[in-house]
């Protein structure tokens, strides 16, 4: 059978092309390093420290498919497949722990991510610039309490005894509940005290969006008789929603990490058939149990999950608002 001589002299070409285009970069590169050597010298401690601390320890994701032992270590230890993850998804209390994370996960996003934005509109619309400081500083201020602390806060409020919520029902003449034994109440306890410590953190980044805001817009629209309501809606509301798209990606990339620390904190026995989330499962695998395979491949299943979840949010994005991560 002959061949094409054009075809092949077609592939040559472009052959050539290709490697001069990436000799050109290689080359371009060298030179980028070689002139802003600084800024790499001062990126250098942040690659290292991911190197170390994120890429180092996926050596350890193979514990997923082996009969690991601590004593034989990661590489002595047998292949055993997909064992662990066999187990794991006949696990009843695995199942229920990834669908109590979804849930909790579903309402933080349905009640959680709104609120910074909202909270960014509202501080955008005071024009008293004292009560405005002092709003966003009361605001600020749980972001910065430590979580044990934010636990306490939450537990003593809610006491059947002494609590301030309990104390007002008794006041209405309703009886006291001990919430946090109630399973019932965990969920909206967890999304209300999360809201309350990350919601006015989380607005600076929709303040900051506003603030980027061309101003002659705003002015075009008080010229033609525009109210602040709809000055909001057809101007401020469309510029920030670029960041509200990038931040809600973000959050669906999160959407497996529920907080871990305030969960062991507030959780017990009794709630949970609502509170146990993947990530206490892994630490009760893990830490209490011993089962560091199985931990590990409830981890790994966690990861991979909100990896699918993140790049579908994220090709969404791209395709029908043209904005995206990358």
């Amino acid at each position: 059978m002959s061949s094409n001589p054009d075809k092949q002299h077609g592939h040559s070409v472009t052959g050539v092309h290709q490697k001069r285009s990436l000799k050109h970069k290689l080359q371009w590169c060298s030179d980028h390093i070689r002139n802003e050597w600084q800024i790499y010298l001062m990126l250098l401690p942040t690659v290292v420290w991911m190197i170390v601390f994120l890429y180092k320890p996926m050596y350890g994701l193979q514990i997923a498919f082996k009969d690991y032992s601590i004593f034989r270590g990661v590489a002595a230890s047998p292949w055993v497949g997909w064992e662990h993850f066999e187990n794991l998804f006949s696990n009843d209390q695995f199942i229920r722990a990834f669908w109590n994370t979804i849930k909790i996960s579903a309402l933080n996003l349905l009640f959680g991510f709104p609120a910074p934005i909202i909270l960014a509109l509202m501080f955008n619309e005071v024009m008293h610039a004292t009560y405005k400081r002092t709003a966003q500083t009361i605001v600020y201020l749980p972001h910065f309490i430590s979580t044990v602390i934010i636990a306490g806060i939450v537990t003593t409020a809610f006491s059947p005894t002494a609590g301030v919520v309990n104390t007002v029902m008794g006041w209405l003449g309703i009886d006291s509940i001990y919430f946090l034994t109630r399973p019932e109440w965990f969920r909206p306890i967890f999304v209300g005290t999360g809201i309350w410590q990350e919601a006015g953190f989380g607005s600076i980044v929709f303040l900051a969006a506003i603030a980027g805001v061309n101003p002659s817009l705003y002015e075009s629209a008080v010229v033609d008789g525009a109210s602040r309501w709809q000055m909001m809606w057809r101007i401020t509301i469309p510029a920030i929603l670029p960041t509200i798209i990038i931040m809600f990606i973000i959050r669906i990339g999160n959407i497996m990490e529920v907080s871990f620390e305030l969960i062991v904190l507030l959780y017990q026995p009794a709630t949970w058939s609502t509170a146990d989330v993947v990530n206490t499962f892994v630490y009760r695998q893990g830490l209490q149990s011993g089962q560091y395979d199985m931990a590990a491949a409830a981890g790994l299943f966690n990861a991979a999950v909100a990896f699918v979840l993140v790049m579908t949010a994220n090709t969404l994005s791209r395709r029908y608002s043209r904005t995206s991560l990358w």
